[in-house]
């Protein structure tokens, strides 16, 4: 299997540790990330009309120093699954997806027809954290939520995507779950439970298997027999 995120850094939380955890449960999956810091639709957009070089490819979770446009990552490779998102700061505000999101879709059918496209939802920022009260749109983490679940899902219907995965809804589980501590600096997910969080997420929706007794443990940073349970937990309350 082959997926391909023209994303930013969430899409890069989210495929960290995906490859090796696939690979972990007997499975093969291909991940690249296109990415550029914080990056919206409207610029992959831009990007798309000038075919600029302007993202780090990223494979199976890693760095590799090159440099690739959008085109040539579409046409480097037959993918299965390409996925779309907004960048956080704009994640909630349906306008902001028009008209840039139909442009990127239809670029992307147009040099990767045979493709399925998914609509990555993302997360709210933490409560308290700098970046939420910058917004000074929401009160808290559960008002922020609610508006990236409502805009993503007028994203999905919009473009009639193939799929929506509901990261964002597994990291709002998780919080209410009590896992404590999911955002590591107020939008990121943390480096242990929230990016395993996001790649049982994903492969749970790529693959359609079970993921109640993962047992995968190559993590950047301590993953606690706790969060663990809770974090299975919610992914697995994300799909219901």
């Amino acid at each position: 299997m082959k997926t391909l995120s023209i994303g930013n850094s969430f899409s890069q939380d989210a495929q960290r540790y995906l490859h090796n955890l696939a690979k972990f449960n007997g499975d093969n999956i291909k991940c690249v990330n296109l990415y550029i810091s914080g990056c919206p639709l409207k610029t992959h957009y831009i990007n798309s009309l000038e075919d600029a070089p302007a993202y780090d490819f990223e494979f199976n979770g890693q760095k590799t120093g090159i440099k690739v446009s959008i085109k040539q990552a579409l046409i480097s490779d037959e993918w299965d699954y390409i996925t779309l998102q907004q960048a956080s700061r704009f994640s909630f505000d349906f306008d902001t997806y028009i008209p840039y999101i139909e442009e990127v879709y239809a670029y992307v059918k147009k040099y990767a027809p045979k493709s399925k496209i998914l609509i990555h939802q993302t997360w709210g920022y933490a409560d308290g954290s700098a970046k939420l009260i910058d917004l000074n749109c929401f009160e808290n983490y559960q008002q922020m939520f609610e508006g990236v679940f409502d805009a993503y899902d007028k994203a999905y219907n919009h473009i009639k995507a193939d799929g929506l995965i509901p990261s964002g809804k597994a990291m709002y589980n998780a919080l209410n779950l009590g896992i404590g501590k999911i955002h590591r600096d107020g939008y990121h997910a943390t480096l242990g439970a929230g990016r395993y969080l996001l790649a049982l997420c994903w492969y749970k929706f790529l693959t359609g298997k079970d993921i109640s007794n993962d047992k995968f443990n190559d993590f950047d940073e301590k993953v606690t027999r706790k969060e663990r349970e809770i974090v299975i937990n919610a992914v697995n309350e994300a799909f219901k």
